[in-house]
């Protein structure tokens, strides 16, 4: 699978990260995902992306006689790591499963989240995932985290466009590795000897999306050579709203040594648009289309927004937004059933409870779907979806 980076014309385009508050929250219930090991480069120009997201706590019950029944079935961890070859701070937030059976493992989604978002964002993932038996670790990336809505107003175009630069890019995926060295490697609690090694998600959305590609395998051709971040350690990727690699003309190459299963996520209005800048939302099936490994799933949700995905209550509708987080979240792990244990059967009930809101399904198998015109016009013009099964 193939991802791209970079292009001049990218650095002088704005990028925009919607920001608010957060509205949804996770179910709890627990489930098993188990399994065993696995184990890292990149590019230049501008890259793409926007997004943020937005500020979380966990509450803590105060009244002991009930502290047992209301607890929740997770907790949160914060880590203000430093990494002294880049002397980059690199904020993180763990959110864990409770209750861990002597001797389980846990697997491990790395979140790298969108422009102008921090590791207390996408807190309705997290904590979804975290009740379930998944743990997940929200990585925070200085060069294009919240502090670029700091400071005067009429600098923010420069910010943003020194964000997207592809130094930043490279950078954010070094942050990855960082994060899950330390995590790994033991030094901030019993974390790493529980992790499941064989089932190391990279995850993200908007920039963070392009984040996670980079982590699995996306590369770019820089005078004659390859360069690329890729983390063998990850055997799997959930990309959420991926905005193209833009300036560079051949998506399929940049994305063609991506190997590891991944799910995308969008919506039909999951657009783009901001003053000098433009990404319709058939940019996100172009990411999909040029995926060359069989394995993979696309799941297209009708209307939406590009920001529907984040902490956001309203966004995209009052009424689709709760429903398309609820869905986002259950389709991560019905993927993780199918990517690591081959097991379809929640993707199959995730078709039918959701298909109300769905625009496109992803199929049962993990394989490419024929493209097809949608029902559905975004700002005018048409975008491709893949058929139903």
């Amino acid at each position: 699978m193939d991802s791209r980076i970079g292009g001049g014309a990218w650095l002088r385009r704005v990028q925009s990260a919607a920001f608010g508050q957060d509205g949804t929250t996770g179910t709890a219930s627990r489930s098993r995902r188990s399994g065993k090991d696995v184990p890292a480069t990149i590019t230049r120009r501008g890259l793409g992306a926007m997004l943020l997201a937005v500020a979380i706590t966990a509450a803590v019950p105060v009244n002991p006689a009930a502290a047992e029944a209301d607890a929740p079935p997770f907790r949160v961890v914060d880590f203000d790591w430093i990494d002294p070859t880049r002397s980059r701070t690199i904020p993180a937030r763990l959110h864990w499963p409770a209750n861990i059976a002597p001797g389980a493992r846990v697997p491990l989604i790395v979140f790298s989240h969108g422009m102008g978002g921090s590791r207390r964002g996408y807190r309705y993932l997290g904590q979804y995932w975290a009740a379930r038996g998944v743990a997940s670790l929200h990585v925070q990336h200085a060069g294009s985290d919240s502090s670029l809505w700091a400071g005067n107003p009429l600098t923010v175009v420069d910010r943003l466009q020194r964000a997207a630069h592809e130094s930043e890019a490279l950078a954010r995926v070094w942050d990855l590795r960082f994060a899950l060295d330390r995590v790994l490697l033991g030094g901030v609690g019993p974390y790493g000897a529980q992790i499941d090694r064989r089932r190391i998600v990279a995850a993200g959305h908007s920039y963070g999306a392009n984040t996670a590609l980079l982590a699995v395998g996306a590369r770019v051709m820089r005078e004659g050579q390859w360069v690329e971040a890729r983390d063998p350690r990850f055997a799997a990727a959930i990309v959420i709203s991926a905005p193209p690699f833009y300036g560079e003309t051949d998506l399929a190459s940049v994305l063609s040594k991506i190997t590891v299963p991944s799910l995308h996520v969008t919506a039909t209005n999951d657009v783009i648009q901001i003053p000098g800048y433009y990404s319709p939302a058939a940019d996100r099936l172009a990411v999909f289309d040029a995926m060359a490994a069989p394995r993979k799933l696309l799941a297209v949700f009708e209307g939406g927004s590009h920001s529907i995905f984040t902490d956001r209550s309203f966004t995209g509708g009052p009424a689709l937004n709760p429903k398309v987080k609820a869905a986002t979240a259950e389709l991560t792990l019905a993927f993780l059933d199918m990517a690591f244990d081959g097991n379809g059967t929640a993707l199959t009930r995730w078709n039918a409870t959701w298909q109300p809101i769905l625009a496109s399904a992803p199929g049962t198998v993990l394989s490419p779907g024929p493209i097809a015109r949608s029902r559905r016009v975004v700002q005018g013009s048409t975008i491709g979806l893949p058929v139903t099964p």
